[in-house]
């Protein structure tokens, strides 16, 4: 048992402490989910229409991942961990993946790495320069993309397989002085609902154990994360798409459910209502939730030529605003 005076000096000072911690739980912080501090442990599920950006923001949130935070003198403000990648929707697009990563590597290599218009307006150029290959890092590019995990499933079954083999993997890992990491990316949750939803239900064993249904798919896929994040601890980020629908229930675009089960329908300020389908145990399963709609404004007026502007706002927690953001080459940013 500790005496008094050992629990006076503790084991580390305040300072050490917050370094630990921040180092083993760092922030996220690209835009648009800046305004809620996320860490390691939250389950954030990206709500929107096709299309609303919802990879787009995986993508660059998997590339603030995998860049390392300084590489031969040069800062590129990364985490420099591993991001597990579930394509659902199998629609995934490597190459502009790759796209991304290297306008980050150049951006970070020109003299001046301010975002402004004019570098906007300069991304082809720099695309068709061959001048600009002396500034491009191909052993940094490779080292980033080993990190980036991609995993293509086609249906519920072969996604339970893959988390269940992906948990003994990383336990393996565990053990060594493998590079851990970060994200746990799933895109999209609701890719495989209404197949599984018209599927009849198949008894898996004896009368004594339950049939599989969609209700118990989703149940098996919580239990299933939730083992892997016992293993191997990450911020999860789950892209769904909504349903056009009436409904009965209908909320204001900026107000948020009461509770998780209660989130039924979300209507925007498009007068476009979209209601909730996932089961009850995943809601339950979601610590955070922002919705994404595609906006109306020109472009031009927010400083950025040739992109495209998306509102959003926080549900889950509710924050009582909505906001704007761009999606270009380099990245996301808000629009003020």
């Amino acid at each position: 048992m500790a005496t008094p005076a050992e629990w006076i000096n503790g084991d580390e000072s305040a300072k050490e402490m917050l370094s630990r911690v921040l180092t083993e739980r760092p922030f996220l912080l690209i835009p648009p989910l800046h305004r809620v501090p996320l860490r390691v442990g939250n389950v954030v599920e990206i709500v929107g229409p096709s299309p609303s950006a919802k990879t787009q923001i995986l993508m660059q949130a998997a590339i603030t991942s995998i860049l390392p935070k300084e590489w031969k003198g040069v800062h590129y403000g990364g985490l420099e961990r591993k991001v597990l990648y579930f394509d659902l929707d199998c629609r995934f697009d490597v190459e502009r993946l790759a796209q991304l990563l290297r306008h980050h590597i150049l951006s970070a290599n020109r003299p001046s790495n301010k975002i402004s218009t004019e570098l906007n307006e300069n991304l082809q150029e720099h695309d068709d320069t061959k001048d600009q290959t002396a500034n491009y890092d191909e052993e940094l590019f490779l080292a980033c993309m080993k990190r980036f995990l991609y995993v293509r499933c086609y249906n519920s079954f072969e996604f339970l397989a893959t988390l269940k083999t992906l948990r003994y993997r990383l336990q393996k890992e565990s053990k060594g002085k493998s590079v851990a990491a970060h994200f746990l990316m799933i895109d999209s949750i609701g890719a495989f609902y209404w197949a599984d939803r018209a599927s009849t239900p198949l008894p898996v064993g004896g009368d004594n154990r339950k049939s599989l249904s969609l209700q118990s798919v989703v149940e098996t896929v919580v239990k299933e994360i939730q083992k892997l994040l016992l293993v191997q601890p990450m911020l999860l980020l789950a892209t769904k798409a909504t349903i056009l629908g009436g409904g009965d229930f209908k909320r204001s675009f900026g107000r948020a459910p009461q509770d998780a089960s209660d989130f039924r329908t979300t209507r925007s300020s498009q007068n476009h209502s979209y209601r909730e389908y996932m089961p009850s145990v995943w809601q339950l399963f979601i610590t955070h939730r922002i919705l994404l709609q595609v906006s109306d404004d020109d472009p031009a007026d927010s400083g950025y030529q040739d992109a495209s502007t998306y509102a959003c706002e926080w549900l889950l927690p509710s924050l009582g605003f909505s906001e704007k953001f761009c999606v270009t080459d380099l990245g996301l940013f808000m629009v003020t």
